[in-house]
């Protein structure tokens, strides 16, 4: 079992779920992740650990050598990251199929949250195939396994979405799967232009020069949700079931986050690529009322940093960003499942509708604290030890504009993510609602995910040995703790004055879009124009074709015609009169040429 390649015992885990129910399925969602682990650990983790990167599977197509299974420090710490994220998943997702919709035991759910029964079954299987896939892609050591399972990314995860059950779900899922289509052709396209140049398909690293690479940075970029091509993760997020959210938080973004990490380490424009990331989605996120929508910007401003580390590319920024890329799949999977707890017991997510649960979900509320906590890198938090390795590599190589911008983002994180999710969602206004703990796995999953982020935070040695680079960190230093706290309270600070002020936005029933405007109103628009004009068009050249045709047709008729001259019945004498008119002519034209 630890020479197959991980994504194999997903992919029969998947069939197995879907040919059971009851204990059994429970027992194959919870075990296999865990059984997936253990192997990997056990197998590629110690041959990496013994002899460093390992080819452990190839086969040969068409000329070209397939690597399904290609192990390094730098994918396995991705592939443990995975296995962990799908346990959590899926012991949240436990309840699913015990008899309430979507698990959810509240009397008054919207009728845009209901999620029947017959879901489940999709759910778990859609979820373990899709886990599945994001361990195929991060194990891949060619262009065109990569493509595959990136398709299947995209192809396994939108029926997370569509779970929803919902008119919104439905359209969205079907945006959300064009989108990663077009970035999945984006891939082979490049590829394919790669392979030609240089006659390999080797995963690798690739130089940022000519068509190929620009658009393989662009294929990496929509999953990663580069500015103005985002928006498929705060509008897909939202609209996805309570538990299908915390899946797809986990794999997609941080898929992509490995792909830059392996190909495009030290490209200069990542820098500034995730700079701007850190930076915009805060506006949005402080105006935004659904607060999976929030966390949506949230991801898409934490996911910055990452590309920002990778882009400045030393040892230290690469391990900076795929180290809070692991914490990030935790935390942020923590303040998923927050939300989508009060979702399952109140059917509301939106920060008008919430208010004052911590009454009757006290446990939620201090699991979401803990999540906010790590999100805005408390000490002892996990972010705190995995974001300042960014911040310092950003001093060390002198990006300090960048420095700056990823200090102001970082006081963002604590007002958007750190204190307004729990905030709203807990305490503010008394909502009246009145519901209790969500199902008892719920609680579990996210119980687990809390200790993780402290685990993470108070032992940053164990993730540290875990990183692609050898490094000597020490995040605990008198300087960066001091600095950090001023940084959270005075944004706290901030935070309360603003409100107390009457100044922070109020929040409002609305969906604040941004980016989206691209294809939700100047793509219908420039649809409609152009096709207007292009009827228009066509419209005219079809008359003027047509006016041409029928001149030739009407000049036919008037000599071929039943009337025209040539259908007329002609003497023989005349005919005969006729040819030697013409035999003539033509004796005359001989003579003349011969001047005879």
């Amino acid at each position: 079992m630890t020479s197959l390649p991980p994504f194999v015992l997903f992919f029969v885990g998947a069939l197995v779920v879907a040919l059971t129910k009851g204990a059994v399925r429970k027992a194959v969602v919870l075990g296999v992740p865990l059984v997936g682990l253990g192997s990997l650990w056990m197998g590629a983790g110690q041959d990496v650990a013994a002899s460093g990167p390992q080819l452990l599977y190839q086969l040969e197509l068409i000329g070209y050598t397939l690597t399904p299974f290609r192990a390094d420090k730098l994918s396995l710490l991705f592939g443990y990251l995975f296995h962990i994220a799908a346990f959590l998943g899926f012991v949240y997702a436990l309840h699913l199929g015990d008899g309430a919709p979507d698990g959810s035991v509240a009397e008054d759910v919207g009728e845009d949250d209901v999620v029947g029964n017959g879901t489940a079954t999709l759910q778990h299987v859609a979820a373990m195939l899709y886990a599945g896939s994001a361990l195929g892609a991060v194990f891949a050591g060619d262009f065109i396994t990569l493509f595959v399972f990136w398709e299947l990314l995209a192809i396994t995860s939108v029926f997370l979405i569509w779970a929803r059950d919902s008119e919104r779900s439905y359209a969205t899922g079907f945006r959300y799967l064009i989108i990663h289509v077009v970035s999945g052709v984006l891939l082979l396209s490049a590829a394919l232009m790669i392979a030609h140049r240089t006659g390999s398909i080797e995963f690798g690293a690739v130089p940022l020069q000519g068509a190929a690479g620009w658009i393989l940075l662009l294929s990496f970029g929509i999953k990663a949700g580069f500015p103005l091509v985002h928006n498929w993760i705060t509008e897909a997020y939202p609209e996805s079931t309570p538990t299908g959210t915390v899946f797809l938080s986990a794999f997609t973004t941080k898929v992509a986050v490995y792909a830059l990490a392996r190909s495009f380490a030290g490209a200069d424009p990542l820098i500034y690529i995730g700079t701007a990331m850190t930076f915009f989605p805060i506006f949005y996120a402080v105006l935004e009322n659904d607060l999976r929508r929030v966390l949506g910007y949230s991801m898409i401003n934490q996911i910055g940093f990452m590309v920002a580390g990778i882009g400045i590319g030393t040892a230290m920024a690469v391990n900076g960003a795929v180290a809070h890329a692991f914490a990030d799949v935790i935390f942020k999977g923590l303040l998923f499942m927050s939300m989508g707890a009060v979702m399952t017991m109140t059917g509301r997510t939106k920060g008008t509708d919430l208010g004052g649960l911590y009454k009757t979900m006290p446990i939620t509320a201090t699991l979401c604290i803990f999540g906010a906590a790590a999100i805005s890198a408390f000490p002892l938090f996990s972010a705190f030890v995995t974001k300042s390795m960014i911040m310092v590599a950003a001093v060390d190589e002198h990006h300090y504009i960048v420095w700056l911008f990823m200090l102001f983002a970082s006081a963002g994180v604590l007002e958007h993510a750190g204190i307004k999710i729990p905030y709203f969602a807990f305490f503010a206004h008394d909502s009246g609602i009145r519901t209790k703990e969500p199902p008892k796995n719920m609680l579990v999953a996210m119980s687990i995910g809390a200790v993780l982020c402290v685990l993470i935070g108070v032992f940053p040695g164990q993730l540290y040995a875990l990183l692609p680079f050898e490094m000597d960190y020490h995040p605990y230093d008198t300087y960066h703790v001091v600095t950090q706290m001023q940084l959270l309270v005075f944004g706290a600070l901030g935070f309360i004055t603003l409100v107390k002020s009457g100044i922070y936005p109020d929040e409002k029933r609305a969906v604040h879009i941004d980016a989206e405007v691209l294809y939700r109103r100047l793509g219908p628009w420039l649809v409609r124009t152009v096709g207007g004009a292009v009827a228009r068009v066509d419209a005219a050249v079809r008359a003027s074709v047509m006016g041409v045709v029928g001149s030739v047709l009407g000049a036919a008729d008037r000599s071929h015609g039943q009337m025209g001259p040539l259908a007329r019945s002609w003497p023989s004498g005349s005919m005969v009169l006729w040819v030697a008119i013409l035999l003539a002519a033509y004796l005359l034209f001989y003579l003349w040429e011969f001047g005879l």
